[in-house]
């Protein structure tokens, strides 16, 4: 955003106010549209430091302006994250911040602290009525507070902890034991209140917007004037579509804020317990958090308020609302590095660098895990709209405005008729002086000439086809709360689709196992549930290598982990909840197999029958040592050990080409590639298992301090299992529908990137020869600058430079044209999409027209995904059915949810199917639509510069049309055939051309058909003329002989 700072200018002010009068309120109008002319007219320019008012205005290609009024508020001091014995308690000398010494002055006889909601605090009072107070300048933006930094000179947004850069040992040692109360509400005065706020606008102000739209003032213009020349029934039905328009838009508009309301209100206050600085547990609300609280985390969960950081202690978390995955999340305690070892690992706080550290706002705590008696405890870093909730809120309140050639077009259009009526309005007065008529009747006729111009009816003819369409789109189970987007839908020629609920099904199945004997596979193998294999390595690796816990006596975890150990068939047990007191690090989790597969030395009584499937104690594994799975290593790995061994195991899972560079060559098969390539060919997600026997000398708690680098080589090669993500029955066919009509498509996911590719490979989003290149960014670090690491998907291990691809992406294709190859798709994840973002913009824009999977992506990278695709001019369509979504549903030209809850909230459709075959009907209605609105407004501007004309030329000869004549023309002609010609019904297939697009309305070829039309029109109308006039002219003629003649006998 550029800021301009302003001042009010009292005579400026005096000027703008006799204005208004005079224009009788039109200017206030103007002023009200224009909010630049409204500060440039009334202030006059300052420094940013010295403003009243500023001025904003968007850097993006919209370059939209606003404007906020700056506010003053006081503080004891000025940085909310010193003590306010360290700041100055002097006033400031500054001319902004001006502490007058008058007794009368209200700050002399002592310091009333406001808050930063405005409304004052009495404790505040009381507590720092001896501080002398300083007067800190903000205004308020899109729900966030911009402050004044006298260091920087410019207004600046405090977020929260992360502001200070805090390395993660200081995070520890500075800010662990909590704030006092005092800091507390310190703090509370520049960060407000914990919450984020959805205020729902009443009906009154909602209507005053709405009526002062540009098209409903002239409407009003025109029923008045009518009135005034006694034309009431056209003026009665304007009024009523108009009055059905209105109230259509107040309730659409009313229900999506009562919504959007109740859905961030729901959970939104909680009372938790926070840790004071003298080792005190008090209980608050939790719209008192501040950045620095520490919050205990109840063992029985709850929803997060804030964005905290976990400082001791595990969590369990569901993260759906910001990923879409409902998949449990294990989150530790931040790392506090010891002196001796502070480094590099020793870094800058960063909450996407240590998401698996932090609990984000609207996340589901499902349960808590701590060790002896310490409790688990979360620093808190971001509060209100500076969270990860508040910034997807913010998102849907406040999203970019949609970008429609065919409406900017429509509005040029508009501006001719108004110079063409202007030419009218200035010919019919000067005829109406030279034919002596009244001065009032000039007024009306001239006024009328413009009404008939730009006809006042055109907005309800334009929303016929909408109309129409939206209730096609009802009859299908479409529901739309935005029906101007049906005619962009339209124009769609990519959609982006989530994965996980919208093109598959939840989690991954098991397709069947490889296993390794000698260095060589075995033939493939549906299960591994089986009584020969239940003591090998390989189902060992299965029950152990995972990262899975029991929540409420339920397995839950990663989907993958999950059907990879219901395979197998064992049984998982944790500590109970009376041990988990006692719970420490080396208490291991048992995995047992049932005892029908284990070898029977003695022959099953009954009561052993009875109990089948109860575990076995004479073989179990416990998990002594986890190292969770890492998408840079692309791996994870267990330490376990067999009840009664004295060594212990290493398991290892990841990706093939990982695992196998870290096995011995000669328990690698020969064929490995060819195997894999065959399955990845075939879309199945491929795992690779390993195995290794551990030196005796390595203890418990040895193991507890080793470094995974240690553990995971020498592994010994197990083979493969082959996962299947199961596509919903539908996604193919309209994959290749839309494939066919040249629609192109992209998946954009929170999942890991392997299982994004092999499913956009399976429904057919990327074919089976073209080749996936993963586009890896890094961000500067230690002294060297960005760059991007380039592989093949299927052969991670192969770099790939730049210039060995055979693409060339100067020479991109036009995305109206069908490409006839696509031999390479680009994929990558939401972190290097952040850094190429940041550090090669340039290169983004062409990434973008090849990538076709977008996995691990933030909500807020999905809509700047959007906004990117539609910055090379796509017009980009999203289905999705997460909270995780709402942002990208709400930017993207066409939005469907296929959820009813959070994201319904931000898109302008949601479907009844939960499937993606809403899309392409969606796609076929927006097209009848938007020809339709297309053809109507061909067919009013013609009607209207007819009538434009006729009455012009009537005109001229002191006549005009009758009222009824009026009414004949204006109702039963043309809107009744505006609303029959709408109700045409899609076609029922989605073809290759869409309608016309850029600049349909001021393209030459339209201009040429009006413009041959119009002279025809002309040319008849002038012939008519001079046939009256000859007709007349004869006709005097012949009265004027026989008057002669009748003199001439008499």
């Amino acid at each position: 955003m550029e800021l301009h700072g302003y001042r009010l200018c009292r005579w400026r002010l005096v000027l703008v106010g006799l204005g208004v009068l005079c224009t009788g309120g039109f200017l206030l109008l103007l002023l009200y549209w224009m909010p630049e002319w409204c500060v440039k007219s009334t202030c006059t320019r300052t420094a940013a430091r010295d403003a009243e008012v500023v001025l904003l205005q968007s850097t993006d290609e919209f370059r939209r302006w606003f404007l906020a009024k700056v506010r003053v508020m006081l503080a004891p001091g000025r940085n909310p994250f010193h003590s306010l014995e360290t700041q100055t308690t002097s006033a400031p000398s500054s001319p902004t911040c001006p502490v007058s010494s008058d007794s009368s002055h209200p700050l002399a006889n002592g310091y009333t602290p406001q808050p930063s909601n405005g409304s004052p605090d009495q404790e505040l009072v009381k507590r720092y009525g001896d501080y002398q107070p300083s007067q800190i300048r903000y205004f308020t933006f899109h729900s966030t507070k911009y402050y004044w930094n006298d260091e920087k000179q410019n207004f600046e947004v405090l977020n929260g902890l992360e502001d200070l850069q805090l390395s993660c040992s200081k995070l520890h040692t500075e800010h662990s034991k909590g704030l006092s109360r005092n800091q507390q509400e310190y703090r509370r005065l520049f960060f407000g209140m914990n919450e984020i706020a959805v205020k729902v606008p009443s009906v009154f102000k909602l209507l005053i917007k709405e009526v002062l739209n540009p098209f409903y003032i002239f409407q009003l213009f025109s029923v008045i004037l009518w009135c005034t020349d006694e034309y009431y029934y056209y003026a009665i039905a304007i009024v009523f579509m108009s009055v059905i328009s209105i109230a259509t838009s107040l309730y659409t508009i009313k229900k999506q804020y009562v919504m959007l309301h109740d859905m961030v209100a729901a959970h939104s206050i909680v009372r938790v317990s926070v840790c004071r600085a003298n080792n005190v547990i008090d209980e608050v609300l939790s719209t008192d958090l501040v950045p620095g609280d520490v919050m205990v985390i109840p063992s029985n969960g709850t929803i997060m308020p804030c964005d905290a950081v976990l400082i001791s202690g595990t969590c369990i978390v569901n993260e759906s609302m910001l990923t879409g995955e409902s998949v449990p999340v294990t989150k530790t305690n931040l790392p506090n590095p010891l002196p001796g070892d502070r480094g590099n690992s020793d870094c800058a706080y960063n909450t996407e660098e240590h998401k698996r550290h932090t609990l984000f706002c609207g996340t589901n705590i499902i349960q808590t895990r701590f060790y002896t008696s310490e409790l688990v405890k979360a620093l808190v870093v971001r509060t209100g709209f500076s969270t990860a909730k508040g910034q997807l809120v913010r998102s849907i309140l406040y999203p970019k405005p949609t970008d429609f050639k065919l409406y900017r077009d429509a509005y040029l259009f508009l501006l001719c008729l108004v110079g063409v009526a202007g030419i009218g309005f200035i010919y019919s007065i000067i005829l109406s002086i030279i034919k002596e008529v009244s001065a009032g009747t000039i007024v009306i006729e001239s006024l009328d000439i413009i009404t008939i111009t730009v006809p006042p009816a055109l907005p309800a003819a334009m929303t016929a086809g909408i109309v129409y369409a939206q209730r096609r789109l009802k009859q299908i189970g479409i529901f739309c709360i935005s029906p101007q987007r049906i005619n962009i839908c339209g124009q769609i020629n990519l959609v982006c689709f989530d994965k996980t609920g919208t093109l598959t099904e939840d989690g991954l199945d098991l397709w069947g196992v490889q296993r390794v004997e000698n260095g060589s596979f075995l033939p493939s193998e549906e299960t591994a549930y089986k009584e020969s294999l239940v003591k090998s390595q390989f189902v060992g690796c299965m029950a152990t290598c995972h990262s899975l816990t029991k929540i409420e006596g339920q397995l839950s975890g990663d989907p993958l982990d999950l059907k990879m150990f219901e395979a197998t068939g064992w049984f998982l047990e944790e500590a109970t909840e009376e041990e988990t007191s006692l719970h420490n690090r080396i208490m291991p989790t048992v995995v047992r197999p049932p005892k029908q597969l284990l070898p029977q030395d003695a022959p099953l009584t009954a009561e052993d029958n009875m109990e089948l499937y109860e575990l076995s104690s004479a073989y179990e594994i416990g998990i002594v040592r986890q190292f969770p799975f890492s998408s840079a290593l692309q791996r994870m790995s267990v330490v376990a050990r067999l009840l009664g061994e004295k060594r212990m195991d290493a398991y290892m899972k990841g990706a093939p080409e990982v695992v196998a560079s870290l096995c011995k060559h000669n328990t690698v098969p020969a064929n490995f590639g060819d195997i894999l390539e065959g399955y990845t060919k075939e879309g199945f997600r491929v795992i690779a298992l390993a195995h290794r026997r551990l030196e005796s000398k390595l203890s418990w708690h040895k193991v507890q301090n080793i470094s995974r680098d240690h553990i995971e080589k020498n592994m010994e090669f197990l083979g493969l299992i082959i996962m299947q993500n199961k596509l919903k029955t539908e996604t193919p066919g309209v994959l290749r529908d839309l494939h066919q009509a040249h629609i192109r498509t992209v998946m954009v996911t929170g999942d890991n990137m392997l299982t994004a590719i092999s499913v956009a490979r399976d429904c057919g989003m990327i074919s089976p020869q073209d080749k996936v290149i993963i586009a890896e960014a890094f961000p500067p670090h230690d002294g060297q600058s960005a760059r991007i690491n380039w592989r093949y998907a299927d052969k991670p291990s192969k770099a790939t430079r730049l210039e060995e691809i055979n693409i060339s992406l100067e020479d991109v294709c036009h995305v109206d044209e069908p490409k006839t190859r696509e031999l390479f798709h680009f994929a990558m994840n939401g972190k290097s999409f952040a850094v190429i973002a940041e550090h090669f913009p340039d290169m983004l824009q062409k990434l973008v027209l090849h990538g076709t999977v977008f996995a691990r992506m933030a909500p807020d990278q999905k809509t700047q995904l959007i906004e990117t695709l539609q910055g090379v001019d796509y017009y980009v369509g999203m289905c999705g059915d997460g909270a995780n979504d709402c942002g990208a549903l709400k930017r993207a030209h066409g939005g469907i949810s296929l959820s009813e809850l959070e994201a319904s909230v931000a898109s302008p459709f949601t479907s009844r199917t939960p499937n993606i075959s809403c899309v392409p009907s969606l796609i076929r209605e927006g097209r009848a639509a938007l020809i339709t609105s297309f053809c109507v407004f061909k067919f009013m501007a013609l009607y209207s510069i007819i009538q434009y004309i006729s009455v012009t030329l009537l005109y001229s000869i002191l006549s005009n049309l009758g009222d009824f004549q009026f009414l004949f023309i204006d109702l039963a002609i043309i809107l009744l055939i505006v609303f029959t010609m709408s109700l045409n019904p899609a076609w029922k297939e989605l073809v290759s051309r869409r309608p016309p697009s850029d600049h349909c309305l001021l393209e030459l070829p339209n201009y040429d058909i009006h413009l041959g039309q119009r002279a025809v029109l002309v040319r008849s109308l002038d012939s008519t003329v001079r046939c009256l006039q000859q007709i007349k002219e004869n006709h005097l003629d012949n009265l004027a002989t026989r008057i002669g003649l009748l003199s001439y006998l008499h």
